[in-house]
């Protein structure tokens, strides 16, 4: 559900240190919100505090939100700690092997341009055929 960002109340939390929030506006800019944030019914905060800031500062009017039926305030902190500590940072290995496909693809070798640029010839031949 989106959720207007002057509606979301944000009480104590335990997360006081933000961090760099350039890499997350960069990805809100070029990707939109993978996760949503989560409020109570009474439009407080439970969980996305980055992402929240993170969209006011990018000047966006509303926020895809999760609603979640009144937590206690036990249910709260286990939710915000969650949501910090069950994280898994890809290992050095992953992100190497990752980052060599992606240039693999943004870079391919000579042979697959050339087999492109004649699957391209063809396709445009055959487009011109059917019109």
């Amino acid at each position: 559900m989106e959720v207007n960002l002057t509606e979301i109340k944000i009480k104590k939390r335990i997360r006081v240190d933000i961090g760099d929030l350039e890499p997350l506006k960069e990805s809100l800019i070029k990707y939109g919100q993978f996760h949503p944030i989560t409020i109570n019914h009474n439009k407080e905060l439970i969980s996305g505090f980055r992402r929240l800031e993170s969209a006011k500062q990018l000047g966006w009017s509303t926020i895809d939100a999760k609603i979640i039926d009144n937590p206690s305030k036990k249910e709260l902190i286990e939710r915000e700690l969650e949501e910090n500590l069950v994280r898994k940072d890809f290992t050095d290995i992953e992100l190497q092997n990752a980052y060599r496909q992606l240039n693999k693809l943004n870079n391919p070798n000579f042979f697959i341009k050339i087999f492109n640029s004649i699957c391209n010839f063809f396709n445009s031949i055959f487009k011109k055929k059917a019109e």
